[in-house]
This record gives C-alpha cells, sequence and structure tokens, in this order.
C-alpha cells in the first residue's frame, strides 16, 4: 500500500510539471507574439544562454535562437545587462553572419539596434543594408519609404544600389531605370556594381539587347567594368549566339590593364566553354530550346553564371547553381555537362568531376558524348592546361569512357 502511494505521488508531480510547463510555453507564445521586441528583458526560455558548445558571446546567443518570433533584441539587451559590451563591429559582424543564414528579421533587429543606440554612428553600408532588410522583411516599398526618409547626406551611391538591387530582384524595370536616372543625375560617382544591377535586370527579364547598351554608356562615363560586368555582357551575346562579339569581349579582356589571375582563368574556361561545347553563331544555328519553360538565353547564363564563379574560386556557389539546375524538369544538355566539367576541373575538384561524369552516362535525358569530352581535353590542351587535360582524361579511361585522340 505504502509503495502504491508512493508511486501515485510521483504521477501527480509528474502531471503538475507537464502543466506548468504547457503553460510557460502558452505565455512564451503570447509574449513573443503580442509584446514588442524591446519590451521583455527575461526570455521564456533560456535558450540563448545555454552553454551546449562552451562559447557564451553574443554571436553565440544570437545563432542560439532558433525561432524567427523570438528577438534578437532581447538577447543583445540581456548580454549588455550582464556587463557585458556590443561594439559596433561586432554587431556588424553578426548582421552578416544572419544575412548569410538567410535569418533577415533578426539581421534588421540588429539593425535596428544599432540605429536606436545613439553612441554608434551608422555608415553609407549600414543603412544600405538596412533598406536591404527592410525591403526583405516587410517589402520593397517598406524599403523605398527608409530610403526617400534619409537626410540628403546619406543618399549615395551605396543606397541607392540597395534600392536599385531590391527592384532589380523584383523584376521592377521601370522602377529601376527611374532611379538609375536620378544617380546619374546626380553628382554622386559609383562603380561597375550599379550597372551591373541594371544588366542582371535586363537579363531576367529577357531584354538582352539592353545589356549592350548599358555597357556602352558604362565605358563613355569612364566606369570601369569589373568581371560581372564582363559576364553578364558575354551571357548576353551568347544568349543570341553572337560568338564572334564573344570573342571581342575576351580579347578585350585579355587586354585590360586591371586584369588579375581570376581573369585569366575566366577568359580560359570561356574559351573552353565555347570550343567543347561547340556553340556556333546565330545564322547557323536555332535556338533549339525556346519554346521551353527555361529558354536557350536563360541555360546560356546559367553556364556562364557556374564559369565566373569558377573563376572566381567560388565552389560553394557553383554547387548551388548545379543542384538548382538539376532539381528543374528541363533537359540537360551535353553543354551543361560541360560547362560544369570544365569549371570543377580548373579548380582541380576531381572527385567532383568524377561524379557529373557519373551523372551524365546515368542522366535519362541526355546521352554521354564523348565527342564533346574530347573537344574538352582538346580544349584544355589549347589554352596550355596540359596537366588538366591529362587529369581529365585518365578519370575518362577509370570511368571506361575511352576517348580518342582526336580534340574535335
Amino acid at each position: 500500500m505504502a509503495a502504491r502511494s508512493f508511486f501515485l505521488g510521483l504521477r501527480r508531480a509528474s502531471n503538475t510539471k507537464i502543466k506548468i510547463r504547457a503553460n510557460s510555453d502558452s505565455e512564451c507564445f503570447f509574449r513573443s507574439r503580442f509584446l514588442s521586441s524591446g519590451s521583455s528583458q527575461n526570455e521564456c526560455f533560456d535558450e540563448e544562454t545555454s552553454n551546449s558548445d562552451g562559447k557564451d558571446d553574443l554571436k553565440s546567443r544570437i545563432f542560439r535562437i532558433s525561432l524567427p518570433k523570438r528577438s534578437a533584441t532581447n538577447v543583445i539587451q540581456r548580454w549588455v545587462s550582464e556587463g557585458n559590451q556590443a561594439t559596433v563591429s561586432e554587431l556588424r559582424h553578426i548582421l552578416k553572419e544572419l544575412r548569410k543564414s538567410q535569418r533577415y528579421k533578426h539581421a534588421l533587429e540588429i539593425s535596428e539596434w544599432m540605429v536606436t543606440h545613439k553612441e554608434f554612428v551608422l555608415s553609407d553600408s549600414d543603412y544600405a543594408t538596412r533598406i536591404d532588410l527592410m525591403a526583405k522583411v516587410f517589402g520593397i516599398h517598406s524599403g523605398e519609404r527608409y530610403f526617400e526618409g534619409l537626410p540628403r547626406s546619406a543618399k549615395t551611391s551605396e543606397t541607392y544600389t540597395a534600392l536599385l538591387h531590391s527592384y532589380a530582384g523584383a523584376k521592377w524595370t521601370e522602377k529601376a531605370e527611374e532611379l538609375f536616372e536620378r544617380v546619374k543625375q546626380s553628382n554622386l560617382s559609383f562603380n561597375a556594381l550599379m550597372y551591373n544591377e541594371m544588366m542582371t535586370l535586363y537579363m531576367s527579364v529577357g531584354q538582352v539587347e539592353k545589356v549592350a547598351l548599358a555597357v556602352e554608356e558604362l565605358k563613355r562615363k569612364n566606369v570601369v567594368p569589373d568581371i560581372f560586368t564582363y559576364n553578364l555582357w558575354i551571357s548576353s551575346c551568347a544568349a543570341t549566339l553572337n560568338i564572334d562579339q564573344v570573342k571581342k569581349i575576351l580579347d578585350e579582356m585579355s587586354c585590360d590593364s586591371g586584369g588579375s589571375d581570376d581573369w585569366v582563368k575566366y577568359v580560359n574556361l570561356v574559351n573552353i566553354y565555347i570550343t567543347a561545347s561547340h556553340l556556333v553563331n546565330a545564322e547557323s544555328s536555332t535556338l533549339v530550346e525556346a519554346e521551353k519553360s527555361i529558354t536557350q538565353r536563360q541555360w546560356i547564363t546559367y553556364d556562364f553564371l557556374i564559369i565566373l564563379y569558377a573563376g572566381l574560386g567560388n565552389k560553394d556557389k557553383i554547387d548551388q547553381i548545379w543542384k538548382s539546375l538539376r532539381m528543374t524538369k528541363q533537359k540537360m544538355t551535353s553543354r551543361n555537362y560541360i560547362c560544369i566539367l570544365s569549371s570543377y576541373l580548373m579548380l582541380g575538384h576531381l572527385k567532383e568531376v568524377g561524379e557529373i561524369i557519373d551523372q551524365w552516362k546515368q542522366s535519362a535525358t541526355s546521352d554521354f558524348d564523348i565527342s564533346a569530352c574530347n573537344r574538352l581535353l582538346g580544349a584544355f590542351s589549347d589554352v596550355g592546361l596540359t596537366e588538366k587535360a591529362n587529369e581529365f582524361h585518365m578519370l575518362l579511361l577509370q570511368k571506361n569512357c575511352a576517348p580518342t585522340n582526336a580534340s574535335g
């Protein structure tokens, strides 16, 4: 009997704890939903102060708040109330990492903290970041209103570019062009980034012919093009299969005094891509994919994006783009496989090269093309990358895809 009473007592205590926990969860939801971000000093959960990874700094605490409704502002307030400092450089770093993780609401809360604490002197980049975050969290009109409300001194090339980026992302061509005209009529100096935004917009809405006009204007105004400018320009020419113009652009890049090793790598890759993919001029080829959901223009643009990031050595971006392409329902072509193969090979990622060969061989929509691989071998040799060509040759042999000696 005593034992029975003991276990009944334990059960009642357990049920009481469960009810208390449920009430606590409900209260936390209410507070996170209806209270302002700065109104509560004590959080319902001590999630941000848990120390499972051994770290207890401001960044770790903020990144431990997993729910978007939780407030980063409260975490900062609690951190400061414990006698710690929150420096502007640290907050900028945390904000940057949150944006990379697409945690825009928490990033915007950090930006709000910086704005409301007058001891922080905000830079042009801080204002530009805030415009971008407001557009992402509350919509473009919110970012637009914030920009228009800025003092004249804060309306700089950086803040203009941030708003232009939002317009371009939403494909608001008219708005973007109006804003671009405002910038050009001002006395602000700006670099290629703003032109790149407009060129990206024109590519995304299919107004490819306007890309070349933007490049002409950029040159008239003595704005120095960067590798992204050239990539967009080349993509627009390749989209209409104007390969002669592509080759002229590559020659210009090769002679550019500001060229770097990245540019040399990029130029080589474009030449390899054109040769191995058998891209020819529009007069002798039709846009065979134009009627499909992803057009020839878009596919070539994706190809050149891969080549661009290969030139910059950014494997993560290449992985992301290739994964996105494979998730579409569009039929892969040998050109797409040649593009990704040449990019991974240029960066020395032989494991990925082998995986792409396997994917190509197993593809239900694109037959493995040994002649394209032969052209790829020849193209690498032609630009002096014989070691890369030999590595690719050995991989093909290992995959039972014996290449011939002919490169065409």
